[in-house]
């Protein structure tokens, strides 16, 4: 009678600048499931693996910003595309990592992919609703137009491992961003088997970087780093929010601020889209003032 074979137990790693690292400390910590069992040994990140998705977000953000609308809005179906494709296997990680049943957390993943798809769509659409020309009086008009504010921070939910992170993800990229996304403490595997989605999706290298471990030590470093736009404290509790803001103010970072309650189930509107835009005024002079014209 032969031996029964072993399984091949899944490597959990990093996703940076389009590549799978392992975490630069070689730290690795265990992840457990809903009851407490096992379930996998995922990379601890460290200040130095933050400081490394900074710069691979900062390269990616001049070809991403710089893509059209529409280009963007094909890669992000193109990700709800690769993730319905492995349905199946997001729906064990999410039905482990919140003890759910397989029938409850399908509707997760299959919600996770609604969303995708429901970002997809605004990508060139949101423009048109924050945008528009403003009435002025005098012999000139402006024009208003939302531009991307960066490199993001995202920390997602703690609570929600798949549906919650698209929630606070699919946004930021949407509108041009790049993203350095920490992964919940508790529940990181959807979060890292999201970076071979993407890694298949068209998404270019470095617009979004995933990163797992211990949620206060990555988000310190993001928070007081320079080179970081904004940041979503979406996973953060009260305490950290707290002291991550203080720190994003060294740099004038825009805050978004945890809420008391997301229902990461409820229909999304535009304000995790708008919240990462800038708004750029062009004004130009009619009749005889010539054809020139400048912005702020």
């Amino acid at each position: 009678m032969s031996d029964p074979r072993l399984s091949v137990l899944k490597t959990y790693k990093l996703y940076v600048g389009g590549k799978f690292p392992r975490s630069e400390s070689g730290r690795v910590y265990e992840v457990s499931d809903a009851k407490g069992n096992w379930s996998a040994n995922a990379p601890q990140s460290s200040r130095k693996d933050a400081r490394d998705a900074v710069v691979a977000a900062r390269r990616a953000f001049g070809g991403w910003s710089g893509a059209t609308a529409y280009n963007r809005g094909q890669i992000l179906y193109r990700v709800a595309e690769m993730l319905e494709d492995r349905r199946d296997q997001y729906v064990r990680e999410v039905a482990r990592a919140e003890g759910l049943s397989k029938s409850r957390a399908g509707e997760q993943v299959d919600a996770a992919v609604d969303r995708w798809v429901w970002y997809a769509g605004w990508t060139d659409k949101i423009a048109q609703v924050v945008g528009g020309a403003n009435p002025v009086a005098g012999p000139y008009f402006n024009l208003s137009s939302p531009e991307p504010t960066g490199v993001v921070a995202v920390l997602a939910p703690q609570e929600s491992s798949l549906l919650g992170l698209v929630s606070v993800l699919a946004p930021v990229i949407a509108t041009g961003n790049t993203a350095v996304l920490v992964a919940s403490e508790r529940a990181p595997l959807p979060a890292l088997s999201l970076g071979e989605v993407l890694a298949t999706s068209d998404v270019p290298g470095g617009v979004v970087n995933i990163l797992s471990g211990r949620t206060a030590e990555i988000a310190a470093p993001l928070a007081a780093h320079q080179d970081v736009n904004a940041i979503d404290l979406a996973g953060a509790g009260a305490e950290l929010a707290a002291e991550l803001e203080t720190a994003a103010a060294d740099n004038l970072k825009r805050v978004l601020r945890p809420q008391p309650v997301d229902d990461w189930a409820a229909a999304p509107g535009t304000e995790r889209m708008t919240a990462f835009l800038e708004t750029k005024t062009v004004w130009h002079p009619t009749g005889a003032l010539g054809a020139s014209g400048s912005s702020y």
